[in-house]
């Protein structure tokens, strides 16, 4: 499928970058430089959790035109989130534990200067993110390293994984100007649809099947 959209300038995704950071209330307090060259988004400044500089990254990729981020954020935490490596593995084993939809027992924790180290595997994409997910929101953490294998116990083929999204991503967004590609455990979704909730419902559909680790989002709001 063949899309045209018209070119933003450096400028515009500036502007709406700085306009997304303003109007999510994760983000709405920290004072993050941006800057633009080429659709690629430079990001400086400092953030006082690693959950805060997740969301002000999440925020530039969600602006239209933007081709990659470039994150520059420093984590500098309170004196009151300060952890040590082992009070933060403790929490993290036990944030993993209490999330149903993550099997702990097939996943280790390495904490080192309060960076988080995420190893093993698990069957689906969504797992994985889910895991990193509970623990970049912990206090006293700086950072997460999710090295998690998708592994599923028998994976389908890519044609059939093709034939199930197209058939989710019709039930769940109702449109089918979305076209997907799978290339092993790689996800390619482009296209265009009106509302942001079906974008991000397709990349969720994406996510869902089994064998999936990586999905890349070309989708086009055009309202």
């Amino acid at each position: 499928m063949t899309t045209t959209s018209a070119v933003r300038t450096d400028q515009e995704i500036q502007r709406d970058v700085l306009a997304e950071l303003d109007w999510d209330a994760q983000t709405r307090a920290t004072e993050v430089g941006v800057t633009v060259s080429r659709g690629v988004v430079t990001l400086t400044g400092q953030v006082d959790s690693y959950a805060r500089r997740w969301a002000v990254e999440r925020c530039a990729h969600r602006v239209r035109g933007v081709r990659a981020v470039a994150s520059d954020l420093a984590v500098d935490l309170p004196a009151t989130d300060l952890r040590t490596d082992a009070d933060i593995a403790i929490a993290a084993s036990r944030a993993l534990e209490w999330d149903s939809f993550v099997p702990a027992e097939r996943l280790d924790v390495t904490v080192a200067d309060g960076w988080v180290m995420l190893r093993g595997e698990v069957e689906f994409g969504f797992q994985r993110r889910t895991a990193e997910r509970e623990l970049r929101r912990l206090r006293g953490v700086r950072g997460v390293t999710n090295l998690v294998e998708v592994r599923p116990p028998t994976p389908p083929s890519d044609e059939q994984k093709r034939l199930d999204l197209r058939s989710l991503l019709l039930r769940r967004t109702g449109t089918e100007r979305i076209d997907a590609r799978v290339d092993g455990d790689t996800v390619v979704l482009d296209g265009v649809v009106s509302a942001w909730w079906q974008r991000e419902d397709a990349e969720r559909a994406a996510w869902a099947l089994p064998g999936v680790r990586e999905v890349h989002v070309g989708i086009v709001v055009a309202g």
